[in-house]
């Protein structure tokens, strides 16, 4: 029998210690993406994933459009990308923690306000005022914050952190149930009080960059690596985002971010709808349902942070549009239970395994000095897939009363769109 020397085995250990505590203590960077991974969270179970959910219940009491309830969600991302520029410029200027600590008051509020919603007038305004909230005080600011800290191990942080967004999927269905059985006003009433008293805490241990309290990039370089890997890893100086943004690869990122984000979209909003208006399912079924796709994004998310730092971002991109499209297919044509897992495997997989790539992608790319400023313009770009999904899936369900042809064409169009990624070539800065 092979024997097993303590050397061999103790490998795994030094290499965790070295990414954990490359100085023998935890690297305050992984703190803020454990607290990034926490804020996302609570925004993803109190409202992100969970609008499916209430649009089931407000269109049961007040009998609202699935048209008009997707257009208050396609308004907040409206609301989200015009604000990103001027979002990125504060984040990047006054740092994370203020914005974060502003955003999360807003959308704590905005979720106790839901609660005297009684005309779709004043529903639109308060989702308004929500939307404002995630969006200064969610996934933005947060991964500005985790891109300054990190270089090395970019992508393994920014997965860690969207791991939180993965896990309130998969609490959906407590969340489902409580909508269920203790009443709508009642579950938005206890999710804005825990925004209030648990996250704004939670956003204080959050700094800008890794200098201001006297840390490198990735905290500093392992005893072991050579004078080679340390030069390659000394960071050079970032583009303009002026620079930036005259490039093909930012727009082809742009597009093909956006376009994945109309099967996201389309999801999040009409599949818990489409579960129980057109299949049937209690809400609670229905949100059982949804949480596979969290247990499949939390295997793509740790997938992707492994790959991504070894592997061509571009190419895992391109591959990740063809699972969202192939998904989106099965969604369109069959309703029978294994195949409804195979869907949420796909888009689970696809949704976990790119997400990271989005902003690991984009630093890579266009450095981390303006990043906010980069992927705040972006966000002008990416809200079009967020608007549209719903829009689409809410019209074709109104008029035609099934979702097979909105769930075709999304799967059309995000095939289309691995086309876009596989043309985001890395610009060359050195000739500009």
């Amino acid at each position: 029998m092979p024997v097993f020397s303590s050397d061999i085995l103790s490998i795994p250990t030094r290499k965790l210690r070295a990414l954990f505590k490359p100085k023998g203590t935890v690297y305050y960077g992984w703190w803020i993406v454990t607290f990034a991974a926490v804020i996302q969270f609570l925004c993803s179970l109190l409202w992100m994933q969970s609008y499916g959910a209430y649009t089931v219940v407000f269109h049961q009491e007040f009998g609202w459009s699935m048209t008009l309830l997707s257009g208050a969600f396609a308004l907040t991302r409206v609301e989200s990308g015009l604000l990103g520029p001027l979002q990125g410029w504060l984040v990047d200027r006054y740092g994370p923690r203020l914005i974060l600590s502003i955003g999360l008051l807003l959308f704590g509020l905005g979720l106790v306000l839901l609660t005297q919603v009684e005309s779709l007038l004043v529903y639109y305004f308060v989702v308004f005022l929500i939307s404002i909230g995630i969006s200064l005080g969610g996934y933005h600011t947060l991964m500005v914050s985790i891109v300054n800290w990190f270089q090395r191990h970019r992508t393994k942080a920014v997965s860690c952190a969207q791991l939180g967004h993965c896990l309130g999927g998969l609490s959906l269905p407590m969340l489902a149930w409580g909508l269920e059985h203790q009443g709508w006003r009642m579950m938005a009433f206890f999710s804005g009080v825990i925004i209030l008293v648990i996250g704004i805490p939670i956003v204080q241990g959050i700094r800008h960059r890794p200098e201001d309290i006297g840390e490198v990039m990735d905290g500093g370089l392992p005893d072991d690596l050579s004078l080679n890997n340390k030069k390659r890893n000394t960071k050079a100086p970032s583009p303009s985002w002026k620079q930036s943004i005259r490039t093909s690869a930012f727009w082809h990122i742009s597009v093909g971010h956006s376009i994945a984000l109309l099967s996201v979209s389309a999801v999040l909003v009409h599949l818990i709808p489409h579960l129980t208006h057109k299949l049937g399912m209690g809400l609670t079924s229905a949100g059982f349902v949804f949480s596979f796709i969290s247990i499949f994004q939390i295997l793509g998310v740790i997938c992707g942070g492994y790959l991504g730092d070894r592997f061509n971002k571009r190419l895992i991109c391109v591959c990740c549009m063809i699972f969202h499209g192939t998904g989106m297919f099965i969604l369109a044509f069959f309703d029978e239970y294994p195949l409804l897992i195979l869907f949420t495997m796909c888009h689970g997989l696809a949704w976990g395994i790119r997400g990271p790539q989005m902003v690991a992608i984009r630093a890579d790319y266009f450095g981390p000095e303006s990043f906010g400023r980069i992927m705040g313009i972006s966000s002008l770009i990416v809200m079009f897939g967020m608007i549209g999904g719903p829009i689409i899936c809410g019209m074709v369900v109104d008029h035609y009363g099934i979702y097979q042809n909105a769930f075709l064409s999304i799967g059309i169009i995000s095939i289309i769109g691995a086309i876009f990624f596989y043309m985001a070539q890395k610009p060359d800065f050195s000739t500009t």
